[in-house]
Protein backbone atom coordinates (compact mmCIF):
# COMPACT_ATOMS: atom_id res chain seq x y z
CA UNK A 1 0.00 0.00 0.00
CA UNK A 2 1.39 3.40 -0.91
CA UNK A 3 0.03 6.84 -0.09
CA UNK A 4 2.21 9.80 -1.05
CA UNK A 5 -0.26 12.62 -0.52
CA UNK A 6 -2.12 12.12 2.75
CA UNK A 7 -5.61 13.45 3.32
CA UNK A 8 -5.73 14.42 7.00
CA UNK A 9 -9.44 15.11 7.15
CA UNK A 10 -12.05 12.50 6.46
CA UNK A 11 -15.74 12.62 7.11
CA UNK A 12 -18.70 10.61 6.00
CA UNK A 13 -22.00 12.41 5.58
CA UNK A 14 -24.96 10.87 7.32
CA UNK A 15 -26.92 8.55 5.11
CA UNK A 16 -30.58 9.30 4.44
CA UNK A 17 -33.24 7.50 6.49
CA UNK A 18 -33.97 4.91 3.82
CA UNK A 19 -30.31 4.11 3.26
CA UNK A 20 -29.55 4.05 6.98
CA UNK A 21 -32.32 1.51 7.55
CA UNK A 22 -31.18 -0.78 4.74
CA UNK A 23 -29.21 -3.77 5.99
CA UNK A 24 -29.36 -7.54 6.07
CA UNK A 25 -28.41 -10.51 8.20
CA UNK A 26 -27.50 -12.82 5.31
CA UNK A 27 -26.29 -12.50 1.76
CA UNK A 28 -29.66 -12.63 0.04
CA UNK A 29 -30.04 -8.87 -0.28
CA UNK A 30 -26.39 -7.93 -0.68
CA UNK A 31 -26.33 -7.41 -4.45
CA UNK A 32 -29.39 -5.14 -4.36
CA UNK A 33 -28.00 -3.19 -1.40
CA UNK A 34 -24.68 -2.80 -3.17
CA UNK A 35 -26.30 -1.37 -6.28
CA UNK A 36 -28.30 1.10 -4.18
CA UNK A 37 -25.34 2.07 -2.04
CA UNK A 38 -23.29 3.02 -5.09
CA UNK A 39 -25.30 6.25 -5.34
CA UNK A 40 -24.55 7.05 -1.71
CA UNK A 41 -20.86 6.32 -2.26
CA UNK A 42 -20.74 8.55 -5.32
CA UNK A 43 -22.40 11.36 -3.36
CA UNK A 44 -19.63 11.05 -0.78
CA UNK A 45 -16.85 11.51 -3.30
CA UNK A 46 -16.14 7.99 -4.50
CA UNK A 47 -15.02 7.97 -8.11
CA UNK A 48 -15.06 5.57 -11.02
CA UNK A 49 -12.41 3.15 -9.75
CA UNK A 50 -13.92 3.00 -6.28
CA UNK A 51 -17.40 2.37 -7.66
CA UNK A 52 -16.06 -0.40 -9.87
CA UNK A 53 -14.40 -1.98 -6.81
CA UNK A 54 -17.72 -1.84 -4.96
CA UNK A 55 -19.43 -3.52 -7.89
CA UNK A 56 -16.80 -6.29 -7.81
CA UNK A 57 -17.30 -7.12 -4.14
CA UNK A 58 -18.67 -10.49 -3.05
CA UNK A 59 -20.59 -11.29 0.09
CA UNK A 60 -18.12 -12.87 2.52
CA UNK A 61 -19.74 -15.37 4.85
CA UNK A 62 -16.35 -15.91 6.51
CA UNK A 63 -16.07 -12.23 7.41
CA UNK A 64 -19.56 -12.07 8.89
CA UNK A 65 -18.94 -15.28 10.84
CA UNK A 66 -15.67 -13.92 12.22
CA UNK A 67 -17.33 -10.64 13.24
CA UNK A 68 -20.01 -12.45 15.20
CA UNK A 69 -17.70 -14.92 16.93
CA UNK A 70 -14.80 -13.04 18.53
CA UNK A 71 -14.56 -15.54 21.36
CA UNK A 72 -11.07 -14.58 22.51
CA UNK A 73 -12.39 -11.28 23.87
CA UNK A 74 -14.64 -13.26 26.23
CA UNK A 75 -11.66 -14.86 27.96
CA UNK A 76 -10.09 -13.74 31.22
CA UNK A 77 -6.99 -11.56 30.92
CA UNK A 78 -4.72 -14.49 31.79
CA UNK A 79 -6.45 -16.77 29.27
CA UNK A 80 -6.39 -14.09 26.60
CA UNK A 81 -2.67 -13.43 26.99
CA UNK A 82 -1.89 -17.13 26.88
CA UNK A 83 -4.04 -17.63 23.78
CA UNK A 84 -2.42 -14.67 22.00
CA UNK A 85 1.13 -15.76 22.86
CA UNK A 86 2.02 -12.80 25.06
CA UNK A 87 5.22 -14.37 26.38
CA UNK A 88 6.49 -14.93 22.85
CA UNK A 89 5.58 -11.40 21.81
CA UNK A 90 7.51 -9.97 24.76
CA UNK A 91 10.53 -12.18 24.15
CA UNK A 92 10.69 -11.38 20.43
CA UNK A 93 9.71 -7.78 21.08
CA UNK A 94 12.74 -7.14 23.29
CA UNK A 95 15.01 -8.36 20.49
CA UNK A 96 13.23 -6.21 17.91
CA UNK A 97 13.54 -3.20 20.17
CA UNK A 98 17.31 -3.63 20.22
CA UNK A 99 17.54 -4.37 16.50
CA UNK A 100 15.49 -1.29 15.62
CA UNK A 101 16.72 1.05 18.34
CA UNK A 102 17.28 3.97 15.94
CA UNK A 103 13.78 3.73 14.49
CA UNK A 104 12.10 3.56 17.90
CA UNK A 105 14.18 6.47 19.18
CA UNK A 106 13.06 8.53 16.19
CA UNK A 107 9.43 7.61 16.74
CA UNK A 108 9.56 8.47 20.43
CA UNK A 109 11.18 11.82 19.63
CA UNK A 110 8.54 12.57 16.98
CA UNK A 111 5.40 11.31 18.72
CA UNK A 112 6.32 10.83 22.38
CA UNK A 113 5.39 7.13 22.28
CA UNK A 114 7.99 4.64 23.60
CA UNK A 115 8.82 1.37 21.91
CA UNK A 116 6.97 -0.99 24.29
CA UNK A 117 3.34 -0.34 23.36
CA UNK A 118 4.18 -0.01 19.66
CA UNK A 119 5.93 -3.38 19.66
CA UNK A 120 3.10 -4.95 21.67
CA UNK A 121 0.57 -3.76 19.08
CA UNK A 122 2.81 -4.89 16.21
CA UNK A 123 3.17 -8.35 17.74
CA UNK A 124 -0.49 -8.73 18.63
CA UNK A 125 -1.81 -7.59 15.28
CA UNK A 126 0.39 -9.44 12.77
CA UNK A 127 3.14 -11.28 14.69
CA UNK A 128 5.52 -8.50 13.65
CA UNK A 129 4.37 -8.39 10.04
CA UNK A 130 4.55 -12.13 9.44
CA UNK A 131 0.83 -12.51 8.75
CA UNK A 132 -1.30 -9.61 7.50
CA UNK A 133 -4.30 -11.61 6.27
CA UNK A 134 -5.61 -13.04 3.03
CA UNK A 135 -9.14 -11.63 2.94
CA UNK A 136 -10.01 -9.30 0.06
CA UNK A 137 -10.15 -5.90 1.74
CA UNK A 138 -13.09 -4.30 -0.06
CA UNK A 139 -15.05 -7.55 0.01
CA UNK A 140 -14.50 -7.67 3.77
CA UNK A 141 -15.67 -4.14 4.48
CA UNK A 142 -18.67 -4.09 2.11
CA UNK A 143 -20.55 -7.04 3.68
CA UNK A 144 -19.91 -5.57 7.14
CA UNK A 145 -21.33 -2.24 5.93
CA UNK A 146 -24.41 -4.13 4.74
CA UNK A 147 -24.75 -6.36 7.82
CA UNK A 148 -27.20 -5.16 10.47
CA UNK A 149 -24.78 -5.64 13.38
CA UNK A 150 -22.62 -2.50 12.93
CA UNK A 151 -23.55 -0.86 9.61
CA UNK A 152 -22.87 2.77 10.54
CA UNK A 153 -19.31 2.04 11.65
CA UNK A 154 -18.44 -0.05 8.61
CA UNK A 155 -20.07 2.29 6.09
CA UNK A 156 -17.48 4.87 7.10
CA UNK A 157 -14.79 2.25 6.55
CA UNK A 158 -16.27 1.28 3.18
CA UNK A 159 -16.32 4.87 1.89
CA UNK A 160 -12.71 5.22 3.04
CA UNK A 161 -11.70 1.96 1.36
CA UNK A 162 -13.33 2.97 -1.92
CA UNK A 163 -11.63 6.37 -1.84
CA UNK A 164 -8.32 4.64 -1.21
CA UNK A 165 -8.99 2.58 -4.34
CA UNK A 166 -9.59 5.82 -6.24
CA UNK A 167 -6.26 7.12 -4.93
CA UNK A 168 -4.39 3.96 -5.87
CA UNK A 169 -3.60 3.07 -2.27
CA UNK A 170 -5.81 -0.02 -2.45
CA UNK A 171 -7.12 -2.00 -5.40
CA UNK A 172 -10.03 -4.37 -5.87
CA UNK A 173 -7.54 -7.20 -5.28
CA UNK A 174 -5.89 -5.86 -2.09
CA UNK A 175 -5.95 -8.25 0.85
CA UNK A 176 -5.79 -7.93 4.61
CA UNK A 177 -7.59 -9.10 7.72
CA UNK A 178 -11.19 -10.22 8.13
CA UNK A 179 -12.59 -6.78 9.00
CA UNK A 180 -10.73 -4.92 6.27
CA UNK A 181 -7.64 -4.04 8.30
CA UNK A 182 -4.43 -3.58 6.31
CA UNK A 183 -0.70 -3.37 6.94
CA UNK A 184 1.68 -4.54 9.65
CA UNK A 185 -0.39 -3.05 12.47
CA UNK A 186 -3.78 -3.61 10.81
CA UNK A 187 -5.22 -0.16 10.16
CA UNK A 188 -8.86 0.14 9.17
CA UNK A 189 -9.29 2.18 5.97
CA UNK A 190 -10.54 5.35 7.65
CA UNK A 191 -7.52 5.37 9.95
CA UNK A 192 -5.20 5.33 6.95
CA UNK A 193 -6.60 8.73 6.03
CA UNK A 194 -6.50 10.09 9.56
CA UNK A 195 -3.23 8.73 10.94
CA UNK A 196 -1.13 7.26 8.12
CA UNK A 197 2.46 8.49 8.53
CA UNK A 198 5.73 8.17 6.65
CA UNK A 199 8.36 6.54 8.84
CA UNK A 200 11.28 6.38 6.42
CA UNK A 201 10.84 9.21 3.92
CA UNK A 202 9.66 6.98 1.11
CA UNK A 203 5.94 7.68 1.13
CA UNK A 204 3.32 5.91 3.21
CA UNK A 205 3.13 2.15 2.81
CA UNK A 206 1.63 0.39 5.82
CA UNK A 207 3.03 -2.94 4.67
CA UNK A 208 6.44 -1.51 5.61
CA UNK A 209 7.62 -1.70 9.20
CA UNK A 210 8.69 1.94 9.59
CA UNK A 211 5.46 3.35 8.17
CA UNK A 212 3.22 0.96 10.10
CA UNK A 213 4.93 1.83 13.39
CA UNK A 214 4.97 5.57 12.65
CA UNK A 215 1.27 5.43 11.80
CA UNK A 216 0.56 3.53 15.01
CA UNK A 217 2.45 6.11 17.07
CA UNK A 218 0.53 8.87 15.29
CA UNK A 219 -2.75 7.07 16.05
CA UNK A 220 -1.89 6.87 19.76
CA UNK A 221 -0.87 10.54 19.81
CA UNK A 222 -4.14 11.39 18.11
CA UNK A 223 -6.00 9.51 20.84
CA UNK A 224 -4.52 11.53 23.67
CA UNK A 225 -1.02 10.14 24.22
CA UNK A 226 1.01 12.47 26.45
CA UNK A 227 4.80 12.44 26.21
CA UNK A 228 6.47 11.01 29.30
CA UNK A 229 3.28 9.82 30.99
CA UNK A 230 2.48 6.24 31.98
CA UNK A 231 0.26 3.90 30.00
CA UNK A 232 -0.91 1.40 32.61
CA UNK A 233 -4.59 1.27 33.67
CA UNK A 234 -5.39 4.45 35.58
CA UNK A 235 -2.47 6.36 34.05
CA UNK A 236 -2.94 9.17 31.49
CA UNK A 237 -1.92 7.24 28.37
CA UNK A 238 -4.08 4.19 28.95
CA UNK A 239 -6.88 6.10 27.22
CA UNK A 240 -4.87 5.96 23.98
CA UNK A 241 -4.62 2.16 24.23
CA UNK A 242 -8.37 2.09 24.79
CA UNK A 243 -8.69 3.95 21.50
CA UNK A 244 -6.77 1.21 19.71
CA UNK A 245 -9.13 -1.62 20.65
CA UNK A 246 -12.46 -1.61 22.50
CA UNK A 247 -11.86 -4.92 24.30
CA UNK A 248 -10.72 -4.48 27.90
CA UNK A 249 -8.56 -7.62 27.87
CA UNK A 250 -6.78 -6.39 24.73
CA UNK A 251 -6.09 -2.98 26.27
CA UNK A 252 -4.72 -4.50 29.46
CA UNK A 253 -2.60 -7.01 27.54
CA UNK A 254 -1.00 -4.22 25.51
CA UNK A 255 -0.18 -2.31 28.69
CA UNK A 256 1.36 -5.35 30.37
CA UNK A 257 3.40 -6.44 27.36
CA UNK A 258 4.51 -2.89 26.62
CA UNK A 259 5.80 -2.48 30.18
CA UNK A 260 7.66 -5.78 30.01
CA UNK A 261 9.23 -4.90 26.65
CA UNK A 262 10.24 -1.46 27.89
CA UNK A 263 11.68 -3.07 31.01
CA UNK A 264 9.73 -0.88 33.42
Amino acid sequence: MRLTVLCLSFSVAAAGPAMAASCGNNGSGFEKWKANYAAEAQAQGVGRKGLAALDDTKYSTATIKADRAQHSFKLSLEQFMEKRGAATIVRQGKKLKQQNAKLFAQLEKRYGVPAGPLIAIWGMETAFGSYMGKQNTVSAVAPLAYDCRRPEFFREQLIAALRLVDDGVLSSSSVGAMHGEVGQTQFLPKNVFLYGADGDGGGINLNKKADALASTANFLKGHGWQRGKGYQPGQPNFVALQGWNAASVYQQALAIMGRQIDGD
